[in-house]
């Protein structure tokens, strides 16, 4: 058994390839190598180079792998599904050139659940017909994934989006075959949805093929959720901080993934705005030292 921690660059605050404040993908990569990891995801398909060539030369010259990559758009939405399929295709070419194992699908932020993310008893809920089609968009997706391209497809559960908490997320699992479809398993997300991870990682270990690591500050979250806070602002005032200084129970959640043998990546995801003045260079520094206390 051997867990290996990349990063992402969405702890760079990439979010959105064309954002004009995302820094240089070059920078990225070797600050991620600075910091003392090996692996990084692609992040949205258009921040790294779509040439195969350019990106595995960059790669191979700031010793990362490429681990996989988030197709995060509007499955909730059928009138962009051309936009979902030319991100997911285009994501799954990217990986299969470079050797990725990971696609994730994330749902992305809808305006009908974003005032509503950590309060479960409150989300609108889609009615029979709608949810229907949107698990048939997301197996869709899965299935071209996992049959045509190859690749270990994930399910990542994301604030303000229609698979945010827990039941939605059990739901969608037990209508889409395992044999398309594991749990891409996000820490941060599943407790700033308001559930326990460590006992959602217990029940379905067996399905979870890779592990998102995100750390939520209980102080932000409580203010965030009571005022209803849109997520990038939340993301800006610093919902996700450093592993191991928030709420998240990372002992157990290794314990577990020890208990199972899981065998694989885990990548941290630390969402910030770095025009903010974060310090991204010294938080990735920071969440590899403490995943190391610990055993990581």
């Amino acid at each position: 058994m051997t867990i290996t921690i990349g990063n992402a660059p969405c702890s760079w605050g990439v979010e959105f390839a064309n954002d004009p404040r995302n820094p240089a993908w070059r920078e990225v990569l070797r600050q991620c190598q600075s910091a003392g990891y090996t692996g990084i995801e692609l992040g949205p398909v258009g921040f790294m180079p779509e040439d195969p060539v350019e990106l595995g030369e960059a790669l191979d010259e700031f010793g990362q792998t490429l681990i996989g990559g988030v197709v995060f758009r509007p499955f909730h939405d059928p009138a962009a599904w051309d936009d979902v399929m030319d991100g997911s295709v285009r994501t799954c070419k990217a990986l299969v050139a470079h050797g990725a194992q990971h696609l994730v699908l994330i749902d992305s932020i809808s305006p009908r659940r974003a005032p509503t993310a950590g309060r479960a008893s409150e989300a609108e809920q889609m009615d029979n017909a709608e949810w229907t089609a949107y698990r048939d968009r997301i197996a869709t997706i899965a299935k071209m994934g996992a049959e045509e391209y190859g690749l270990t497809v994930g399910m990542h559960a994301h604030a303000a989006g229609f698979i945010d908490f827990e039941p939605e997320l059990e739901r969608l699992l037990s209508e889409v075959d395992e044999s398309i479809l594991k749990i891409c398993f996000d820490t941060g997300h599943h407790s700033y949805a308001g559930f326990d991870p460590v006992a959602f990682m217990k029940r379905h270990i067996d399905r979870i093929s890779y592990m998102h690591f995100k750390d939520i500050d209980p102080a932000v979250k409580a203010d965030v959720v009571k005022n209803r806070t849109d997520f990038y602002t939340a993301c800006g005032q610093g919902i996700f901080c450093n592993l191991g200084q928030g709420d998240v129970d990372f002992p157990s959640v290794r314990q577990v993934l020890l208990d199972a043998g899981f065998d694989g990546w885990c990548t941290v995801e630390q969402d910030c705005d770095p025009t903010l003045g974060t310090d991204t260079l010294g938080d990735a520094i920071a969440n590899r030292t403490y995943l190391q206390s610990i055993g990581f």
